[in-house]
């Protein structure tokens, strides 16, 4: 009755079925996890973010790689901008997605230490290869509040060519690679400015990340569970079908094959 299974036909169609079912159950499960991991991130931003500010020496120190659960950690710096170091961080974007630079400027503390600052967001210059028109730094001494941020690497953000910029342009934020620009101590990491906010309108603050956002993920593991589910739903309706359509073409067979009546003469 279900010989036809043996097809070579039905077996791959039933060995692709059996591939597919495990196949989306793990990808729902990876879903699951991307839906975890941003729930679990969502409160660790949201908690740093309702913190007190801490002095950011306290937390971190020259060659310190900052660990994850101090990401966005408010804190506070106090020191003399050093603008003869200030950098340009390339293909950096603001909060409409138009390409620019952020402004990475050192910010010298009392003990001769610097911390790295990124001081916000500016547009290109009219020929791309050259330095930007960056808003001065304050002059003196000020204190600055702000997100603690990791280093960037190459391999965290899969830039691998850091060669032949212009003067003064970068790919990535990193302490260890600015401290041998400025021959002095600096605190790894660096810290994103919230405050204070900026007299003109650039440089322009990198805004908080969001803390509320859980994305699609859930949903599609749901959906991959769906489609799990109906694969073998779909197979078994596959099979009711071909068993009735060879079923009925039997039938239409024999009823062809069948020996017509005899005739019967008129009287």
């Amino acid at each position: 009755m279900y010989r036809f299974l043996l097809s070579r036909q039905w077996v791959i169609l039933t060995l692709l079925t059996l591939v597919l079912i495990p196949t989306m159950v793990e990808l729902g499960f990876w879903q699951l996890h991307r839906h975890e991991h941003r729930v679990a991130q969502n409160e660790l931003i949201a908690g740093n973010l309702r913190a007190r500010p801490v002095p950011v020496d306290g937390i971190t120190s020259p060659g310190h790689t900052v660990p994850r659960a101090d990401y966005w950690r408010r804190v506070t710096a106090t020191g003399t901008y050093d603008t003869a170091h200030e950098v340009v961080v390339r293909r950096r974007t603001d909060a409409d997605d138009q390409v620019g630079f952020h402004v990475l400027t050192p910010l010298v503390m009392d003990d001769g230490r610097a911390v790295l600052v990124n001081r916000g967001w500016v547009p290109f210059a009219a020929d791309q290869q050259a330095f930007p028109e960056v808003p001065a730094a304050p002059k003196g001494e000020v204190t600055v509040t702000g997100r603690l941020k990791a280093d960037e690497t190459t391999a965290g953000s899969g830039i691998k060519d850091l060669s032949g910029l212009p003067p003064r342009q970068v790919m990535l934020i990193n302490s260890e690679q600015q401290a041998k620009a400025l021959s002095r101590p600096v605190l790894g990491g660096y810290i994103e400015q919230s405050e204070p906010v900026p007299a003109g309108p650039k440089p322009q603050l990198v805004p908080e990340p969001e803390a509320d956002s859980i994305g699609p993920h859930m949903a599609y593991a749901v959906q991959w569970w769906l489609f799990a589910a109906a694969v073998p739903f779909g197979w078994f309706v596959l099979v009711r079908r071909e068993k009735r359509d060879r079923a009925a073409a039997a039938e239409s067979g024999a009823g062809d094959g069948a020996p017509a009546e005899p005739a019967t003469a008129d009287a």
